[in-house]
């Protein structure tokens, strides 16, 4: 069900969310959190999408924040989705135009569910301190998603100065195959240490810088990165080690071969991670993760540029 609301307030919306329930037969006492997205001046749809898939394992009301309206006079209009248009949620699109877009946390605060954790993701342009932006403050997790940045590596960067504990990336998740991989492979003889990690993959993919901040940080040796203009984000990652390397190969981002010294190759299903899917794991915790927190203010500072 859609029910558009062209020139409406808060106090309206509520109390039609109030209605469908009533009426509808809906609850929100199953809801587990508030999902706030802040998608700027662009298409929400996709996001939408992602966060509908995402609400069958986490039921949540979604409150989409969207400026595309660029007329100059105060309007708010508004849109709720509920049924089979909203995936196991309510979703309410909120489009302020003229002086109400400088008050996004005010038209937010009236919709939040009561005494639920408030996850707020940024599916495109990232604000210059996540923790410090209005509706980034309400948050006890902040996801930001520097993949779809128009300056991917200058924003993670950006985004290492004014870490806070809560913040995440869905670059940082796109590559969790990738250091789980890695990290089965270490964890089996010979207990050789890294002397050098090289890390291969599209240049300006931000999950490479991420991927070569880890491994510095983890194995504490120099790390390299080969960006290569067009490739599908990672593509290799080679471990120097005295008795040979291992190599995990991606070429084309799908399937990998694990090579080892003494041991056959093997191949892995190792499909780029989809929106979708990314979001579901990131909503999977409301702590910080303090690994992706270490990595961007440590082990990001040691990655050539």
């Amino acid at each position: 069900m859609i029910i558009d609301l062209p020139d409406t307030t808060t106090r309206d919306i509520n109390r039609r969310l109030v209605e469908e329930r009533d009426e509808g037969g809906a609850v929100a006492l199953g809801r587990v959190l508030t999902l706030v997205i802040d998608a700027g001046p662009h298409d929400p749809e996709e996001a939408i999408d992602a966060a509908n898939a995402a609400s069958r394992e986490h039921p949540c009301r979604i409150i989409v924040l969207s400026t595309i309206d660029a007329r100059s006079d105060s309007h708010l209009a508004a849109q709720i989705r509920l049924g089979g248009d909203a995936g196991a949620s309510e979703v309410v699109l909120l489009y302020p135009a003229g002086e109400l877009r400088d008050h996004l946390d005010s038209l937010v605060t009236p919709l939040l569910l009561p005494d639920a954790p408030i996850v707020v993701w940024w599916p495109f342009e990232v604000p210059d301190d996540p923790a410090e932006h209005p509706i980034g403050k309400m948050g006890v997790r902040r996801i930001t998603d520097t993949t779809q940045c128009s300056h991917p590596t200058s924003t993670l960067r950006r985004l290492a100065s004014t870490y806070t504990a809560g913040d995440t990336d869905l670059a940082w998740t796109r590559a969790t195959l990738w250091r789980g991989l890695i990290a089965a492979t270490l964890d089996q003889p010979p207990f050789e240490p890294v002397h050098k990690a090289v890390v291969r993959g599209e240049a300006s993919h931000p999950s490479l810088d991420l991927m070569a901040a880890w491994l510095g940080w983890a194995l504490r040796c120099p790390v390299e990165i080969d960006r290569i203009p067009g490739a599908p984000a990672i593509t290799e990652v080679r471990l120097e080690r005295s008795g040979g390397a291992i190599v995990l190969d991606r070429p084309d981002g799908k399937t990998a071969e694990l090579h080892q010294p003494g041991q056959p190759s093997h191949r892995i299903a190792l499909p780029i991670r989809q929106l979708k899917e990314c979001l579901v794991e990131e909503l999977r915790r409301l702590d910080a993760d303090e690994v992706y927190g270490e990595v961007i203010t440590k082990g990001l500072a040691k990655v050539p540029v």
